[in-house]
């Protein structure tokens, strides 16, 4: 009981300071994407910190499965350091005497996990993919200040809006100079506003202007008189895009509605609590560390595991989002792999430190000579 509290102890310690550091460059990470989005002119600037909170939700069920794993394997790996180990296994216990403590710290960290990934990280998608709709669909006018020309951000269009309509709707005087394949396009219009079509591309309609094509002095220079003209201002994000909007269903819809990309967001929901849990299991054998060495290798190798779980994972979601393998029969064998090589470094470790090995027996026979010496 002593060494359970102890444990525990030390455990959270440890995970509070790798969360602490994972959740914080994860962050500025996030932070420096959506500022540079929001200066040019993909999201609202007042929906920056809404739409940080909601990224982080969405990185917080992988960082809770680092954190697990991460400081269970830096508590084995100083035990082993400060000899805790020599002492641990001279006693007669074995090994596998950790998994118990290691299951009952991991086990919230699993069930937060969990409810993060099934519930709190669709909404958090729900929500993130609502406030850019609800940005790319509104009027453009309230983008524009009269008086003033202003860029697109593809950089292919420059705007200028001599002032709004008393509804608010419509701009008056606009002037649009676009560059496409070399060729300069000026449009110059009396009123415009934006509408959209029935597959959600957005057009600005312009009314009662002129058109302008090339160069005056070039024999191609063409002028156009028009009542109404469309110009295309961006096109709606196809949901052919299936992924993305899977990820913002919840898991009552994926179970309901079958489809590849549903199977696959499913499959991933599913896996990252049995990785959470895999991981953690799977730093106990992996923390050894010669205790006269670094403990740097064990911690490269433990990222690189984690890397080529999640990896493989991911190469089974694609595997069912493109029809090649069922859910069912794609869930399995990346876990069962991780959980069989458990079980092999666990009787790996176990047979090293057992009074029977070669190894503890040579050591023991030796430290008897050195004794016999010391004595004579």
């Amino acid at each position: 009981m002593i060494f359970q509290r102890a444990l525990r102890r030390e455990l959270i310690s440890n995970a509070g300071a790798v969360f602490t550091t994972l959740f914080t460059i994860t962050i500025t990470v996030m932070l420096i994407r959506i500022l540079g989005q929001a200066a040019g002119g993909q999201v609202a600037s007042r929906d920056v910190v809404a739409l940080i909170g909601f990224s982080a939700l969405n990185y917080l069920p992988v960082l809770l499965i680092l954190t697990g794993f991460v400081s269970v394997l830096l508590v084995v790996t100083r035990s082993y350091q400060d000899s805790e180990m020599v002492v641990w296994f001279a006693s007669g216990l074995s090994l596998s005497r950790w998994i118990r403590p290691v299951l009952g710290f991991g086990a919230p960290v699993v069930i937060l996990t969990a409810v993060l990934s099934f519930f709190v990280t669709p909404w958090a998608n729900r929500q993130s993919a609502e406030f850019r709709e609800r940005f790319e669909q509104r009027e453009d006018v309230s983008r524009i200040a009269p008086g003033k020309f202003q860029e697109s951000a593809s950089g292919d269009r420059v705007f200028f809006v001599e002032g709004l309509a008393n509804d608010a709707t419509r701009v008056r005087n606009v002037f649009v100079n676009s560059v496409r394949d070399g060729k300069t396009s000026v449009v110059a219009a009396r009123e415009g506003r934006i509408e959209f079509d029935k597959r959600g591309d957005k057009f600005l309609i312009l009314q009662n202007g002129r058109r302008y094509d090339g160069t005056p002095s070039e024999p191609d220079f063409q002028l156009m008189q028009f009542e109404r003209y469309g110009v295309l201002v961006a096109q709606a994000s196809r949901v052919a895009d299936g992924d993305r909007s899977a990820r913002a269903l919840s898991t009552a819809r994926l179970i309901a509605d079958p489809n590849p990309f549903n199977r696959g967001e499913l499959l991933w929901r599913i896996a990252l609590p049995l990785m959470c849990i895999v991981l953690m299991l799977l730093a106990v054998p992996l923390g050894f560390v010669n205790p006269r060495g670094g403990r740097s290798a064990n911690l490269l190798v433990a990222l690189f595991l984690f890397v080529v779980y999640s990896n493989t994972v991911s190469i089974f979601q694609a595997a069912v989002v493109q029809k090649r393998m069922g859910l069912f029969e794609a869930l399995w064998p990346a876990h069962v792999v991780a959980a069989l090589l458990v079980l092999v470094l666990f009787l790996w470790r176990i047979n090293v430190n057992s009074p029977r090995h070669p190894l503890v027996w040579w050591s023991r026979l030796k430290r008897a000579r050195l004794l016999r010496k010391e004595g004579a």
